[in-house]
């Protein structure tokens, strides 16, 4: 009997999707017991002979084909296609230690949650330096603000987690992901979670390894792009982003602001000063921790990495703004694999 379905969205991942696979087929939890599902949205790349391959010798692994290539609609159909009392969204990205899948199913009965998940463990995806920058970027809280999923090994009820734990009958109750959201799907789930009284739980014991994009360029066009979908999320469901989300589009329309008043305002021109000034020094000093784990010499390029980021992020959230009256196409963002 089928306890645990386990939906991994797939599209462009040859380079990761083995080693993702292989963790989770490799679970302690009974073979007989649990189902993996992958849902491919129409791969250009090996993607799909990958899972192929890995058919012949394991028989509870699945493979779909999503015609629409997007997240959301790889969950539906994966959730719709499940046979588990319990769904767990894996990402391609990840690699997932032998207990994840009975100690999801530990935690969600024991905290009584409606989603459980762990803390990204973010790995640079080579010895590179700008793999170690992306890295650090995305684990430091400079760089992310508080999301404890990317920052804290500590247990307890959070406002979101990624990809998650469900108990089946959650999705009877909330409704299933929405398709119109080609990313932040997952935070808009959540918060459905909660205005339906539903809780989440971060498990330091669900820790998994993050693979991201190789290169900080890659990361910037990344960033640009998804960034531009919180504006339709939170027409969509305006509970569904937190300030941290925000805060770089206010940033950055502070520095066009005042960078114009300070031409002719001293005043202005030392208030812009006075804040690059406190932020050049935060970031050098959260960039002196990240080169104790990513290496020495990103130390001095932490501020500047920092600086592009942000205002990456930022740009890329107020152009999202031309979705306030109108919807996004909901078509896959990365047509090939990454960078």
């Amino acid at each position: 009997m089928i306890e645990v379905s386990i939906v991994v969205p797939c599209r462009n991942e040859e380079h990761c999707i083995e080693a993702c696979l292989k963790s989770l087929l490799a679970q302690s939890f009974p073979p007989e017991e649990f189902e993996v599902i992958v849902v491919d949205g129409r791969s250009s790349d090996g993607s799909a002979e990958v899972v192929r391959k890995l058919q012949e010798e394991w028989s509870n692994l699945y493979l779909l084909d999503n015609p629409k290539g997007i997240v959301p609609t790889a969950m539906n159909l994966g959730i719709r296609y499940a046979r588990g009392k319990f769904i767990i969204r894996a990402d391609a990205h990840n690699v997932y230690p032998p207990s994840y899948v009975s100690d999801s199913i530990r935690f969600l009965l024991q905290t009584g949650a409606d989603n459980v998940g762990g803390p990204c463990v973010t790995v640079p995806a080579s010895d590179s330096f700008g793999a170690r920058v992306v890295a650090a970027v995305l684990s430091n809280p400079f760089g992310v603000g508080n999301s404890r999923f990317r920052t804290s090994m500590k247990d307890g009820f959070v406002d979101t987690v990624p990809f998650g734990a469900f108990p089946r009958r959650l999705f009877d109750r909330i409704g299933l992901y929405n398709e119109k959201l080609v990313r932040n799907q997952d935070n808009e789930l959540n918060a459905r979670i909660r205005r339906a009284g539903g809780r989440i739980y971060l498990a330091s014991a669900l820790a998994t390894e993050y693979h991201p994009v190789r290169s900080f360029r890659g990361l910037l066009r990344k960033t640009f792009i998804e960034s531009q979908w919180h504006v339709p999320t939170l027409r969509e469901n305006k509970h569904s982003l937190a300030l941290r989300h925000l805060v770089p589009s206010m940033f950055v329309v502070f520095l066009i602001i005042f960078s114009c008043l300070s031409i002719f305002n001293r005043r202005a021109l030392m208030v812009l000063i006075g804040v690059l000034v406190v932020y050049f020094l935060s970031a050098v000093c959260f960039g002196t921790h990240a080169a104790r784990k990513y290496g020495g010499t990103l130390a001095a390029a932490f501020p500047f990495v920092l600086l592009v980021f942000h205002a990456t992020y930022g740009l890329g959230t107020l152009m999202g703004l031309r979705y306030l009256f109108k919807d996004p196409a909901p078509k896959p963002i990365r047509p090939g694999g990454q960078v």
